[in-house]
């Protein structure tokens, strides 16, 4: 997916020489410490900053060049760490939305969702895919903050990616909804393949099958939990007493 990615800003190299996979149906979380480059690099995979060299692949196509937009169109969606709903309007018509962009369905932004069928059961099925079924016809504004992440996984869903670029989802989440939040994430992976950027360390060795190691801009080590909690050079740079988490 990922090969010798560079970037730099000036005189400061923030992502350096990157290589890195990520399989179908499988959960490949990025690690490191604040300042290791990890939005900058998400940044890169989805588009919205152009590497200095090196190439982004998304289903066997270089999309390097590619915009945001034509990426997603190839299949390939994100989530931030500030949710990007839109508060004034339902969960299905935030879903609905993402569903048009899709699918270039002839639905104007400020007809009620419920009112185009097609687009409606789309974006309920996305809902329900990320447990907000129920919260169908409320509006965004008062979901909890919990449920408002659910949201936009659910309108990252709805764009029906074949790779999800998922940007601390656990992000301001408390307890008891980093627990409802992880077996949904854990749920997502029989669909998508899922490229996480995440601190919650519990969460981190809890869902990913691999786990990169990113500490200024370079991959340090790739590994499966175990092989990351061991990791001389991982707990020196960056795990140190969590690796026992």
């Amino acid at each position: 997916m990922l090969h010798n990615l560079h970037k730099r800003f000036g005189g400061l190299r923030v992502t350096d020489d990157v290589s890195l996979t990520v399989q179908p149906n499988e959960i490949h979380a990025i690690i490191g410490p604040n300042g290791a480059g990890k939005t900058t690099l998400m940044s890169l995979i989805g588009g919205t900053i152009p590497p200095d060299s090196g190439s982004v692949l998304l289903a066997g196509r270089n999309v390097t060049t590619w915009s945001l937009p034509a990426r997603a169109r190839l299949g390939m969606a994100r989530s931030f760490q500030i949710t990007s709903i839109i508060p004034g309007f339902t969960t299905l018509e935030n879903a609905a939305f993402a569903v048009q962009a899709r699918t270039g369905s002839s639905f104007r932004f400020f007809r009620r969702a419920r009112s185009d069928t097609n687009l409606n059961d789309q974006a309920y099925a996305a809902l329900a895919q990320a447990g907000l079924a129920d919260r169908a016809n409320t509006i965004a504004a008062i979901l909890s903050h919990g449920e408002k992440r659910q949201l936009e996984l659910a309108i990252a869903i709805a764009s029906r990616p074949r790779l999800l670029l998922l940007d601390e989802p656990l992000a301001g989440a408390g307890p008891e909804e980093t627990d409802r939040l992880v077996p949904l994430l854990h749920a997502l992976r029989a669909s998508h393949g899922i490229l996480l950027v995440e601190h919650d360390m519990q969460a981190v060795f809890a869902l990913a099958d691999r786990i990169s190691v990113l500490v200024y801009g370079r991959i340090i080590a790739t590994g499966d939990g175990a092989t990351i909690r061991d990791h001389p050079d991982v707990r020196a740079a960056y795990l140190g007493d969590d690796a026992s988490a």
